[in-house]
């Protein structure tokens, strides 16, 4: 007989979410506050949308948020495959080794080392510091993550399908696009995703990387924080949940369509 829940397991579970989204509602809620101390309730209000809405600073440094993503993540993804192709199709090449540490040598390196590595190239090179470089940046610290999510989808991916088209008289690289590629597109989705994500969230890499005229959002939220916490930070943020939200949303709802039965 199999037993449900016990009160315990209820309460722990009753906390953990609360300890992990109890914030996040907090934040949404005070998007809606009136008043402009961020910790006194003064009625409900769309005010700070308002005012979020003629922030040209928050708003330009949204637009270079979503260009550096878009950008870093589409190439990150494109690197990624190829180096998981690499990776898996390649066998015992030389330079292995080296090539495999270099890939995912990011993703246990702290973003502090990082950010100063880059910027010391950059220099080293004579490149100005602006758009380009963070969005550079970026794609070498997305490349490794994109490359571990199609690398072990790749991995398990049945080749035998590929070598059929190819029986069939496809050439190799039309059979990696038309048979292997549509096979682990989740997985090329999810390396996008995973990419933009990181790209989104960073602060510390573009912190050192960035320019003028080159401001992320993390680093404009950073800067007004410092100073003072401003409502319109509750606002933008809670369009930014409200965004992945339909994002999670809309992704469950497809993976749902494509698992049931035809």
């Amino acid at each position: 007989m199999t037993r449900g829940p016990t009160l315990f397991n209820r309460v722990s579970v009753g906390l953990g979410l609360a300890f992990l989204y109890g914030p996040i509602a907090l934040l949404v809620l005070y998007s809606f506050n009136a008043s402009r101390l961020v910790t006194v309730w003064g009625g409900f209000s769309t005010r700070w949308y308002a005012a979020l809405a003629r922030d040209g600073q928050m708003l330009g440094a949204v637009g270079v948020t979503l260009r550096v993503g878009l950008i870093s993540a589409s190439a990150a993804t494109v690197l990624g495959l190829l180096a998981a192709v690499a990776l898996v199709r390649a066998g015992r090449f030389r330079g292995r080794t080296l090539f495999s540490g270099m890939i995912y040598a990011p993703l246990v390196m702290p973003e502090v080392i990082l950010g100063l590595s880059l910027l010391l190239l950059f220099v080293a090179l004579g490149l100005p510091r602006g758009f380009w470089t963070v969005t550079v940046s970026h794609t070498t610290v997305a490349l490794c993550y994109a490359t571990v999510v199609i690398q072990a989808r790749l991995a398990s991916f049945d080749r035998r399908l590929e070598e059929a088209a190819q029986d069939l008289g496809c050439p190799l690289v039309s059979a990696f696009l038309k048979v292997t590629l549509p096979g682990i597109a989740p997985a090329v989705v999810a390396a996008w995703m995973l990419a933009f994500t990181l790209s989104l969230d960073d602060l510390v890499i573009a912190s050192f990387t960035s320019g003028p005229g080159s401001t992320t959002l993390p680093m404009r939220l950073y800067s007004q924080v410092r100073l003072g916490v401003n409502p319109e930070i509750n606002a933008i943020s809670t369009l930014l949940i409200a965004i992945v939200t339909l994002g999670v949303i809309a992704a469950g709802a497809i993976q749902r369509r494509r698992d049931l039965p035809n």
